[in-house]
């Protein structure tokens, strides 16, 4: 190889690594600005995604879940934190944000699942019927998983196509990369994970509703918020 070319081979090298370095840097998640314990606001960073949320989205106090589809303990978690947010509906703002856990192989495609259908405006209609349908899909393979969320989308009268064209899409992928990028700076060590205005709620509180729920009343007094009056959901 003459002198020119390694020179002409040495440029294009040269030129390459710094692309791929420029490209790496352009895809990080940058979360300096972020205000993780509160709702995040839609940007470039998250697809320009709003935050999932239940209640009252201007509430002093703000419950966090970071959770994963194919997470047991997430499933059976999640019609309780539903009857939380029916009866704090005006006092609370509920969040959830995504953790896939790289070992469970159809996360990931369940998270994409529930994005998709956020699109079409019904994200917590099929943020439930993936974790009642756990079992079904869970370890189920590819070509199966996606037929049953197909069939979940088809039960919301979701559009089909544009169903299955918006779990490709890329504001889709930010967002799950989004929130676990945040899920890592909060300090998840587990699924479901919690935190109540910053403060991570164990599991001996959260496993126990009359113990969470008198976690929630407390940090809404100290707020200056009054706890529903109302009987709570069994």
């Amino acid at each position: 190889m003459s002198k020119k070319t390694w020179i002409i081979f040495a440029i294009i090298v040269v030129a390459f690594v710094g692309g791929m370095m420029a490209l790496s840097e352009s895809n990080k998640i940058n979360l300096d600005s972020i205000d993780i314990n509160n709702i995040i606001p839609a940007n470039d960073q998250n697809g320009n995604t709003e935050e999932h949320t239940k209640g009252t989205t201007d509430s002093k106090v703000v419950l966090i879940e970071y959770g994963d589809y194919q997470c047991a303990g997430c499933a059976s978690v999640n019609k309780r934190i539903n009857a939380l947010a029916e009866d704090y509906n005006d006092q609370l703002v509920i969040v959830f944000r995504n953790y896939t856990i790289d070992g469970h192989q159809n996360a990931l495609s369940a998270a994409a699942a529930a994005e998709s259908a956020n699109l079409q405006g019904k994200f917590w209609e099929m943020h439930n019927l993936i974790y009642d349908n756990q079992s079904e899909w869970s370890t189920a393979g590819a070509t199966e998983r996606n037929d049953l969320y197909l069939s979940y989308a088809k039960q919301l009268g979701l559009d089909e196509t544009k169903f299955t064209e918006g779990k490709k899409d890329t504001s889709v992928r930010k967002k799950i990369e989004f929130d676990k990028a945040v899920a890592k700076k909060a300090g998840l060590d587990s699924t479901p994970y919690f935190t109540l205005n910053g403060e991570k709620i164990d599991y001996e509180t959260w496993s126990d509703d009359a113990k969470f729920r008198a976690k929630i009343d407390q940090v809404l007094k100290d707020n200056g918020i009054a706890p529903p009056a109302t009987e709570k959901s069994e």
